[in-house]
């Protein structure tokens, strides 16, 4: 009887789903689409295209199903009769976010550390909320979870962005219990062939591989078409370029290459954290590492949220503390409290970090970006995502800079380019509409009104709300 009830509500849900733009989602899915027609029209809007160039004023963008059919100056450009006018007046358009070190599990603070405990419900649809229209998956705790997770969301059974799903944390022995490890004589490419197999289409490495996990890694990965990032530590990031990875995470804040007499193959972190703090920004030493990953073409990833301080910044970067179950919200409030104004190095690294990254870019550097919903909890989707952009206008970058960093430097790196990533005639309709002019208050951000993923648009105001106070439950 169980099997047969299991069938019947299947049946019912399958058959209460319906299609928009060609898409099928469930009703738990649809009741977040607030634009369902296939014809839509945003006009006298400012558009931020993401490709670095200036916004442009009274703008019109036409959709029709999952692409954008044209763009251009307001009344210049044919609107098709039947089309939902959206009137976009005092409104921005940018190009929907795609984000390179995100995760599906939340840091819960736990004995001074955290345990990473997977937000299988609440952040996939949270990250699409925040603007977040592709991201990947920078480590998972669960890689299977999120496997599934991908594949639901595709067939419109959750909400959530399009996602590159990576293989779990490569490590040797850490010190993160759910992190998994290789042991003696494993074979790292038997796990990079695992996870391939299984469908992730990233790998990313951890704090105390070594030189020749790496090497094998990298070659297996490689083998399969599909790229390395690392937060590196034993190894450091010439070595790890002289080794062939693609990308490294976090900027500059996990570079071991500055640390005296540094034995091969061995993370001392705390030696890391104080090498990085005595190194003078303008020294010949790290301008040649500069130089040397960008002749290399080497990818940084820019995390600054998992980094953001304490003193006169928000408990819960960009505003989501309304997010949190209570328990979870008086937790993270009362470390808050306990380091205000304790956090002087913390404040010291966050704008050393802020500098290199912005040197490193003025140079001709490859940056991206990413949340990192780890450290001390106080980075949860969708909220930090928006917050990310307020933090790269803080390091130095004009908005469009910002808009480009987050979005087509993405799409290049995930070489998915010539489909998303800006706002041009003939690619995925993967777009943003603002309530309020980004160039005047880039706070503003805050205020995200329709997220379209190809095309259909989801209310990022009815996301959140359908989080508010969960954050932690599931």
């Amino acid at each position: 009887m169980r099997t047969l009830k299991t069938l019947f509500l299947a049946s019912v849900v399958l058959i209460a789903s319906n299609k928009i733009n060609g898409q099928t989602f469930i009703p738990a899915v649809k009741q977040f689409i607030e634009i369902q027609d296939s014809i839509v029209a945003i006009t006298h809007v400012k558009i931020i295209d993401g490709t670095g160039a200036a916004a442009m004023n009274n703008q019109d963008i036409v959709l029709v199903k999952n692409r954008i059919q044209s763009v251009g100056a307001s009344g210049k450009i044919a609107i098709p009769a039947g089309a939902k006018i959206i009137d976009g007046s005092g409104k921005t358009v940018i190009p929907g976010l795609i984000m390179l070190h995100e995760h599906l599990f939340y840091a819960k603070p736990f004995e001074g550390d955290y345990k990473a405990v997977h937000m299988t419900y609440t952040f996939p649809k949270m990250y699409l909320a925040g603007g977040v229209t592709t991201m990947r998956t920078a480590g998972s705790i669960e890689a299977n979870a999120d496997l599934n997770v991908k594949n639901l969301i595709t067939k419109g059974r959750m909400a959530g962005p399009k996602m590159d799903v990576s293989t779990p944390h490569i490590e040797r022995e850490g010190f993160i219990p759910q992190v998994q490890s290789l042991y003696g004589n494993e074979s790292p490419e038997r796990m990079v062939d695992y996870w391939a197999d299984k469908g992730v289409t990233s790998v990313k490495v951890y704090n105390n591989i070594t030189r020749d996990d790496l090497a094998r890694i990298v070659k297996a990965a490689h083998a399969r078409h599909i790229k390395v990032t690392g937060h590196l530590c034993s190894i450091t990031y010439r070595e790890a370029t002289d080794l062939g990875i693609d990308n490294l995470e976090h900027g500059f804040m996990a570079s071991s290459d500055f640390i005296p007499n540094k034995q091969v193959d061995v993370c001392d972190r705390a030696a890391q954290a104080q090498s990085l703090l005595k190194l003078d920004d303008n020294s010949p030493e790290l301008r040649q590492l500069m130089q040397y990953l960008i002749q290399k073409n080497i990818t940084l990833t820019y995390t600054p949220t998992v980094f953001e301080p304490y003193t006169n910044r928000e408990v819960i970067p960009g505003g989501g503390i309304v997010a949190m179950a209570p328990f979870l919200r008086d937790q993270i409030q009362a470390i808050y409290d306990q380091q205000v104004n304790k956090d002087s190095l913390g404040q010291l690294a966050f704008k050393k970090e802020m500098h290199r990254i912005k040197q490193f870019y003025s140079m001709g550097g490859k940056v991206v970006m990413g949340t990192d919903p780890t450290g001390a909890g106080r980075t949860i989707a969708g909220y930090s995502n928006q917050r990310i952009i307020e933090l790269l206008i803080e390091t130095g970058f004009t908005l469009p800079e910002a808009i480009k960093i987050s979005t087509l430097n993405g799409a290049k790196y995930l070489n998915i380019a010539n489909e998303t990533g800006t706002i041009e005639k003939g690619k995925i309709a993967d777009l943003v509409l603002i309530d309020g002019d980004l160039e005047k208050d880039v706070s503003n951000i805050r205020k995200m009104e329709i997220v379209f993923k190809e095309g259909v648009g989801f209310s990022s105001k009815k996301i959140f709300a359908s989080v508010k106070g969960k954050l932690g439950l599931d």
